[in-house]
């Protein structure tokens, strides 16, 4: 049983973080009743197994009590994904399939999910009702029991494995409809979009498919050789447990970057109110313009740093040429003109995320015809976060008062954008800006 995503790395973490936020939340009145719906679906499906595919088998209380107790704690060892996890529960899932009455394998899954989560409540990490939802990911083993029932029982051999591919296929399509619905219902992903983040979930399950089958060999004749995989699982957990480490450790390096650049945003405010409360402004122009043109997770992240650090650099610029009422001399644009360069060193000093923010910061003024500062770069050479923030610091700047000259209305400035179009900003960003600006 697994449900993931699979995006890049940078975002990742991100996704983990709002995922773990998430799980401590009780569930909103919406979400409760599609979980009630689906549990209900769930609950309805495995009693019509019980009643159309009767079982011969009758295994002890204690053969029940070890499996259920065996796939609560491999259920533990959980690899943070995206918004879900990786778990290498099929190590004792694919025994229970030839241990136990085949009505009672997908009831015997939700009751080693929630023991799973016992721990998990306890400590706040997740909440009640939403450790109820392992029964909805419980739906994944009704495919498999049902292929298998139909075949009706036998001693598991490796003769009969399209039988076995078919009943992995069937876990595979009761999983996705389960988990897409979901994501669906809670969390407004589509079903289609949600198909490619499951890529790595299931190539996990066919991996350990094989593994747990030859557990189920050993334990047919002795159900005690499935406790077999369990230093198996012990290992995983422990890689689990040290790629949880590193998790941590990044979003509390992510943390820190945005403290960071906060901290600055706050010195710029000190120092300037205007450019302060001007690059707080651009933030959610730029977030919303970045998402307009498709821009990858990472790179929303990126760019909102870029548009609230964008003017940094006039921190090092006299205050008196900053808050001058009237037009520059000569010598005091070329000044303040180097302020994009100052605030690329400024923050190459903080290091690692910052330094590379610092890069794109410095290209924030150049023009789409070549005539910017300070590189005089041209159309595509300069980076397109940089583009980005280019187009909404000039629109926010125009519908701003300024001691040299009133506001303009959102009409006049867009007007205005248009007209430098193709000269001095970037067509496509003004474009996707009017956009979003209705």
């Amino acid at each position: 049983m697994t449900h993931a995503a699979a995006p890049t790395a940078g975002a990742e973490t991100e996704l983990v973080e709002a995922s773990r936020a998430r799980l401590a939340r009780t569930l909103p009145p919406r979400d409760r009743l599609a979980a009630f719906g689906m549990t209900t679906a769930f609950l309805v499906a495995a009693a019509a197994l019980a009643t159309l595919a009767p079982s011969g088998r009758s295994p002890s209380p204690l053969v029940v009590a070890v499996l259920v107790a065996a796939y609560a704690l491999t259920s533990r060892a959980e690899f943070e994904v995206g918004t879900g996890v990786v778990v290498p529960t099929q190590l004792v899932f694919v025994p229970m399939l030839f241990l136990l009455p085949f009505p009672t394998v997908p009831l015997c899954v939700a009751a080693g999910l929630l023991l799973g989560r016992v721990v998990d409540i306890a400590r706040g990490r997740v909440s009640l009702d939403r450790a109820l939802l392992s029964v909805v990911s419980s739906s994944y083993a009704l495919g498999p029991a049902a292929v298998l029932a139909v075949a009706g029982e036998r001693a598991p051999s490796w003769s009969d494995w399209p039988l076995y591919a078919a009943a992995l296929a069937a876990q595979f399509g009761c999983d996705y409809a389960a988990a897409a619905s979901w994501e669906w219902l809670a969390l407004g992903v589509r079903p289609s979009a949600h198909a490619r983040f499951m890529t790595l979930a299931y190539v996990v399950d066919a991996a350990l498919a094989p593994i747990g089958f030859v557990v189920a060999l050993a334990a047919v004749g002795e159900p005690a050789a499935v406790l077999l995989a369990m230093p198996l699982v012990g290992l995983l957990a422990e890689f689990a447990r040290e790629r949880q480490v590193r998790i941590d450790h990044a979003l509390e390096l992510g943390t820190a970057y945005r403290g960071t650049a906060l901290l600055l945003g706050d010195v710029i405010e000190a120092d300037d109110a205007y450019t302060g409360s001007h690059s707080r402004d651009v933030v959610e122009l730029v977030r919303t313009v970045s998402e307009r043109l498709g821009l990858s997770r990472d790179d929303l992240r990126t760019t909102e740093l870029v548009a609230l650090l964008h003017d940094v650099g006039k921190i090092r610029i006299p205050a008196e040429i900053i808050r001058k009422p009237g037009p520059l001399t000569p010598a005091e644009r070329a000044l303040i003109e180097t302020h994009t360069i100052q605030g690329e060193q400024m923050l190459a000093k903080v290091g690692g995320l910052l330094a590379d923010v610092g890069r794109i910061v410095r290209s924030c003024h150049e023009r789409w015809d070549g005539d910017g500062y300070p590189d005089g770069l041209g159309g595509e050479e300069i980076p397109l976060l940089a583009r980005i923030v280019c187009c909404c610091d000039a629109f926010d700047a125009m519908v701003s008062d300024r001691p040299y000259r009133p506001a303009r209305s959102p009409g006049e400035a867009l007007e205005e954008l248009r007209a430098c179009s193709g000269t001095q900003f970037d067509p496509v960003v003004v474009e996707a800006l009017a956009a979003v600006l209705g």
